[in-house]
């Protein structure tokens, strides 16, 4: 039977509700709320299936006033309404007088619940959301409104030090699944009141919380608008991590190279946003989002800003020679001992020459099948338990390589160039980069064997017209390299002294570019 008749003349049932599709729950759901405390509940027990984890307390202020509170177990703080609502209402005498409902109502939000938010809502849409946001929701016989009371109180990890992202020097803490704990280390290192935080809600069945943080007058408006439409055009039932945003907002989507940062440390994302960039929090994970994102990011580590300029800028050289080395190594050495060979020291040739005698694959097929051995041990390493994992990556890597070379399937020298090129990938501070790489060289090895260095410098000329193809959010992928002011280069290829990097790259700002009023070269005293 139904239970409404338009407009909203509300029946009281006389037993159990009975709904007739799920068309129906729509409708009742966008209703306002009943003065009927029973209708209510029943209605509540029908819109969320009357799960095992809702708890509803029913009890009486009066003799004539009855009222019910609503919470999830689990998501809610039951110590908190404990003590701060049941408690609350019971002990007080000046409920008692009051003969009216939404007076009663109105008394209770404004002097017996001493909690820190607590806010009135008469639509049932609104008070399912906030039950299965971790609210508690007050209902009171009489009255055709309810109070919403904040009482999130889920258990969340503690705040710890990054696994992805370590550093020899620099803070420890690292980004949590909570996302108020989140903004409350962004806030911690930003205290300004420039700081904007703009909250939005992904996801029609998941109704994540989304979070982007930025400073005004700082960040390019049309950087944070652009990130706000693009946020707006995601429709999709659920988000669960923040890597389902970076696809959606992506400009390149069939690109190899990333084109959004994410980071698990509060001292990078808080850098990143005093750089003029938008910072995307997600509920439930500790990977924030950075954009507008640039190649040579993924390059630099923040503890590149925590050493003295002279370290920071040989560790950034060095690994820029270890992507080269990692996308390069495997696709040169098949041209040179396939087509090239009068490039190769004589000695070298013969040490070379005597080690592939007897080895019944191509140089081609030597690179792809120790490539493949390669990322499957690093893969086995990744995802078991971590003692385990570089036990079997470590023993794994030496009982396979010394086994192949002796059965006679690979070459020591392709050996060596499989290492050194692993070990070079695992110099990149950013892993996606690293995947990138990855499959940047299976196809330089495959243009090595086919033409020769010719194909590889074709290859690479492709790439890099990629790259330079590719903009983000409006920004071009490479820059600052790809135009020729001075300032960009002072952090790019090398990091120059604080005390130099008087300014912000114009490439996340047009207003308020410096960093400081008055930046000078220390000189002391003679």
């Amino acid at each position: 039977m139904r239970i409404w008749k338009k407009p909203y003349g509300w029946i009281k049932p006389k037993e159990n509700l009975i709904f007739d599709d799920r068309k129906n729950e729509e409708i009742l759901a966008g209703e306002p709320l009943s003065a009927n405390l029973e209708l209510n509940l029943a209605l509540i027990r029908k819109l969320l299936g009357s799960p095992q984890d809702l708890v509803i307390r029913e009890f009486s202020l009066s003799n004539d006033h009855r009222a019910a509170i609503v919470l999830i177990d689990g998501l809610a703080d039951r110590e908190l309404i404990n003590e701060r609502v049941l408690e609350a209402l019971m002990l007080d005498k000046d409920i008692e007088n009051l003969p009216g409902s939404n007076e009663l109502l109105a008394l209770i939000k404004k002097k017996c619940l001493p909690n820190i938010s607590v806010r009135e809502d008469k639509t049932m849409n609104e008070i399912i959301n906030n039950i299965i946001s971790g609210n508690t929701v007050l209902l009171l016989g009489g009255a055709d409104a309810a109070l919403i009371v904040a009482s999130e109180g889920w258990k969340e990890r503690a705040v710890s030090e990054p696994l992805t992202e370590g550093v020899v020097r620099g803070p420890r803490d690292g980004f949590t699944e909570t996302l108020r704990t989140n903004t409350s280390l962004i806030r911690r290192r930003i205290k300004s009141p420039d700081l904007r935080i703009e909250p939005f809600k992904l996801g029609q069945l998941t109704q994540t919380n989304i979070l982007i943080m930025y400073l005004a007058g700082i960040a390019k408006e049309d950087v944070v608008n652009e990130v706000k439409n693009r946020l707006g055009q995601i429709k999709i039932d659920g988000v669960l991590e923040s890597g389902y945003i970076e696809e959606y907002i992506e400009d390149q989507p069939y690109s190899p190279f990333p084109q959004i940062e994410h980071s698990e440390r509060p001292d990078k994302v808080a850098a990143a946003i005093l750089e003029g960039r938008v910072a995307i929090l997600v509920d439930t994970t500790p990977f924030v989002l950075v954009v507008p994102t640039v190649f040579m990011q993924f390059l630099q580590s923040s503890e590149d800003y925590y050493e003295r300029y002279f370290v920071s800028s040989l560790v950034r050289i060095l690994r820029l020679i270890a992507l080269i080395v990692s996308v390069t190594l495997p696709s040169v050495y098949i041209a040179m001992t396939s087509f090239h060979q009068e490039m190769i020291p004589t000695p070298l040739a013969l040490s070379i020459a005597a080690s592939r005698e007897g080895v019944p694959f191509p140089a081609v097929g030597e690179a792809l099948l120790m490539g493949v051995f390669f990322e499957i041990l690093r893969e086995a390493g990744v995802r078991l338990p971590r003692p385990t994992g570089q036990a079997v990556s470590i023993v794994g890597a030496l009982v396979i390589g010394q086994a192949a070379v002796e059965a006679g399937i690979v070459s020591q020298a392709m050996v060596i160039v499989v290492a050194l090129t692993g070990i070079s990938s695992f110099a990149l501070p950013a892993y996606n980069v690293a995947i990138a790489g990855q499959l940047i060289r299976i196809g330089l090895v495959l243009l090595a064997g086919v033409l020769g260095l010719p194909g590889i410098l074709a290859g690479l000329s492709f790439v890099l017209i990629h790259l330079c193809s590719i903009r983000v959010f409006g920004v071009s992928y490479l820059s600052p390299v790809t135009y020729s002011l001075a300032k960009g280069y002072k952090d790019v290829f090398v990091r120059s002294p604080w005390w130099s990097l008087s300014r912000r790259s114009d490439t996340t700002t047009e207003q308020n570019e410096k960093r400081a009023k008055s930046v000078s070269k220390p000189a002391p005293k003679r």
